[in-house]
């Protein structure tokens, strides 16, 4: 079968011959039907060889969606032919937060040497792909594969980071959302979809600030060394009271607690190439304004992201390309040319 795998520190990924595998005791194999690119691909691939910790060859794509085509022994609670997207942060299944659906949390995951999809183990930009236990798939019913596994990332990230923020989002507020790319998109519309809260979209050209106010942002500021005090002015010398940054760079995460309103809820969510980091304590940042680096989002609330689907709230941007055509889809992520997120289709 044919794959798309970082082969070489350094090296552009690239699309290889590779065995159709096989799903061992408890597992299922799944026919690709879609597989989206992400930022964190770019990170990691980025990653000098010393800090680089996910194996060779490595198959990308730690989102995905299939159909189920073969169950290992003993694998129970899913049926063949079923469509399905992948829960992606693994975890050992039987700790507390494992428990609680939390698998992004496991504290065990490192030790026990389980990895995500994509992300140490083999991903789904391929034709097939092997995920480790059934309670990691979610049936999607007749949603679009397409545009419903961005969801998976793009879509559970943005929903774990406002959902805890929920209760400062009343009438009268306001949340900030810097980088309205892949998951900045899905974000807009989350906050639309779950909030009163004015939502105030931050990027670097007005190509993108028109994409978010299409989306359904209510203002627009360009980000840059004005950002701060523009959307301040904006807001008549308020602060905000959710600021989601997900860009993740030094200037970005400035802007970000510049921006931040008493007694509100910072969240870094991108990953910069370059070290960054909030700047916390007194005369920093405003009073009780909290910072908080989630990481993905728990297995029930990606359930709860497809019912959302389901009922129509969300409309995820893609554009589409094939196995073969997944080198340029990482070259134009990288290069920032993207609108939306970019799904391989591999039956194309």
């Amino acid at each position: 079968m044919r794959a798309v795998q970082y082969r070489r520190i350094g090296a552009a990924p690239e699309v290889v011959e590779v065995e159709r595998p096989t799903p061992g005791p408890g597992q299922v194999l799944l026919e690709v039907t879609a597989a989206g690119i992400c930022h964190s691909d770019d990170f990691v691939m980025g990653l000098p060889e010393e800090e680089y910790t996910y194996g060779l060859p490595l198959t990308l794509g730690h989102e995905g969606a299939g159909r189920v085509v073969e169950l290992g022994p003993g694998a129970e609670g899913v049926e063949v032919g079923t469509n399905v997207i992948v829960y992606g942060p693994w975890g050992c299944g039987t700790c507390h937060q494992c428990a609680q659906g939390k698998e992004n949390y496991c504290p065990r995951a490192a030790e026990l040497g389980i990895a995500p999809p994509g992300l140490g183990a083999p991903g789904a930009l391929a034709e097939y792909m092997v995920v480790d236990s059934p309670r990691h798939l979610v049936p999607i019913g007749d949603l679009d594969p397409v545009a419903t596994v961005p969801l998976t990332d793009a879509g559970l990230t943005p929903y774990h980071a406002i959902k805890r923020s929920l209760p400062k989002l009343r009438a009268g507020s306001t949340a900030v959302v810097i980088g309205t790319g892949g998951l900045g998109h899905v974000a807009i519309q989350l906050l639309r979809a779950l909030s009163p809260a004015r939502v105030v979209a931050l990027d670097v050209s007005e190509d993108k600030l028109d994409f978010a106010t299409s989306v359904g942002a209510h203002d627009v500021v360009l980000s840059d060394e004005h950002a701060a005090e523009n959307v301040r002015s904006l807001l008549g010398g308020r602060g905000a009271q959710l600021v989601l940054d997900f860009v993740g760079a030094q200037p970005t995460i400035d802007t970000a607690m510049a921006v931040a309103d008493v007694e509100s809820d910072v969240t870094i969510v991108g990953i910069s190439s370059q070290p960054a980091a909030a700047q916390v304590g007194f005369f920093r940042q405003a009073y009780e304004a909290s910072v908080s680096v989630p990481y993905w989002g728990s297995r029930g609330e990606l359930i709860e992201l497809v019912e959302l689907a389901h009922r129509g709230v969300l409309d995820v941007h893609t554009e589409t390309f094939s196995l073969a055509e997944a080198p340029t889809a990482y070259e134009r992520l990288h290069a920032g040319t993207l609108t939306g997120r970019a799904v391989v289709v591999p039956s194309r």
